[in-house]
């Protein structure tokens, strides 16, 4: 039986080595760093002797995904069209949650004095950047094994994003060359992503900090770098002081859930006025009340329903997904303030086929509207697309995908 699986596993993944000769590519391997890499990294200031030191001892990992050997063909994209997609609410573990708001709720404190200095320069509240810190490495626990000159070199070379990967190596080189890290100490995750924050090198060149002021911005040894990088980040992202991420609400039946998106902002007191309410109960802050806000029902009707600022798309910014935004906006509330899980239940949704729904935003493309990515995927513009939709044929608005449309979008 297992050599029977084995066999079945070689024939949908075959490797890499299967299909070339993994010394003679490991030879190729060289002669691109010597001849093709090398004198792109020459422009970019990097000096011979860096570059030597930084690529000595290293050769490929073929253990790492999206690899494209030289010589074999670019793998078929796969039709993914009949998956299912899973429920928004999958993404909320309560286990999870509740022990990263144990453990950051405890660091939190630790890191008081610390977290307040970088609040007041930066702006960013602390609970927010202890929650990045815990989603993004596990408050720095994780472990990172990985070189990263390697991970970047190997993906420059032979992955199916070169050229983003190739970027992202020169500016590890040029960590390197500037004395920010060696080489060796360089560790990070099988993406490239380095330190605590898990950045990108091209990010810790844009955002790293050395808040504890010894020379160098640590991202992997030093607590107060690696929150302070945080911080800077979101700031220069955008983030504006003073300012919540959002709040779970409860949006009255008559006030359509086509609304949704970055795109159609109105002042909080206008959502107001409409009849949302924070489903806590309490008012919305008075600061917020002559500012932007953003309808998000990531699930439609059928789940959870927020008012978001634009410090809600600065989150995204770390990590582009509407449910990482909400992870981190109710882990800190958790840290902060001793919260649980969002009021409003999650329901049944998410078991529809991705060829369903693809189905139906191509149907409402044909009617001119805009989805976004027709991609059997229910984003913000499909949602709201399908919310209007609905209403205009009768239907009670659930800006969401069921299996009583199947059909029906024609």
């Amino acid at each position: 039986m297992a050599a029977l699986l084995f066999a079945a596993m070689a024939m949908l993944f075959p490797l890499p080595s299967l299909a070339q000769n993994r010394p003679d590519i490991e030879k190729q391997f060289q002669r691109w760093i010597v001849s093709d890499l090398g004198p792109d990294a020459k422009r970019a200031g990097i000096s011979e002797r860096t570059l030597k030191a930084a690529f000595r001892g290293i050769a490929l990992n073929w253990t790492l995904p999206d690899l494209l050997p030289p010589g074999t063909k670019p793998p078929k994209q796969q039709d993914q069209s009949q998956a299912e997609f899973s429920s928004p609410g999958a993404y909320f573990s309560e286990k999870r949650l509740q022990g990263l708001t144990a453990t950051g709720r405890g660091l939190f404190s630790t890191h008081a004095a610390t977290l307040k200095k970088i609040e007041a320069a930066y702006g960013v509240p602390g609970e927010i950047i202890v929650a990045i810190w815990g989603r993004e490495s596990g408050f720095g626990r994780a472990k990172l094994p990985y070189s990263a000159v390697q991970v970047l070199a190997t993906k420059a070379f032979m992955s199916t994003r070169k050229q983003m990967f190739r970027e992202e190596l020169i500016a590890a080189l040029t960590m390197i060359e500037r004395g920010d890290v060696d080489a060796a100490t360089m560790k990070g995750s099988w993406a490239g992503a380095l330190g605590q924050p898990q950045f990108m090198p091209s990010s810790y060149l844009k955002y790293a900090v050395d808040f504890d002021r010894d020379g160098h911005a640590d991202i992997w040894n030093s607590v107060p770098d690696a929150l302070a990088s945080i911080a800077h980040y979101l700031q220069k992202e955008g983030w504006q002081r003073g300012r919540d991420w959002g709040f779970e609400v409860t949006i009255p039946a008559n006030v359509s859930c086509a609304q949704e998106g970055p795109d159609l902002a109105k002042p909080i007191s206008t959502w107001a006025a409409a009849g949302i309410t924070r489903i806590s109960g309490k008012a919305f802050p008075s600061a917020d009340l002559k500012a932007a806000g953003m309808m998000l029902v990531p699930a439609g009707r059928h789940g959870p329903e927020f008012i978001v600022t634009p410090n809600f798309y600065v989150l995204k910014q770390y990590n582009n997904s509407d449910l990482y935004a909400l992870f981190i906006g109710n882990l800190a509330d958790r840290i902060a303030n001793g919260g649980g899980p969002f009021r409003a239940s999650w329901g049944d949704v998410g078991k529809m086929l991705r060829s369903d729904v693809l189905a139906m935003q191509k149907a409402l493309v044909a009617r001119g509207y805009d989805v976004g990515n027709v991609d059997g995927l229910p984003g913000y513009k499909t949602r709201r697309s399908l919310g209007d939709w609905q209403a205009k044929n009768g239907l009670q608005p659930t800006c969401f995908p069921d299996p009583s449309l199947k059909g029906r979008i024609r």
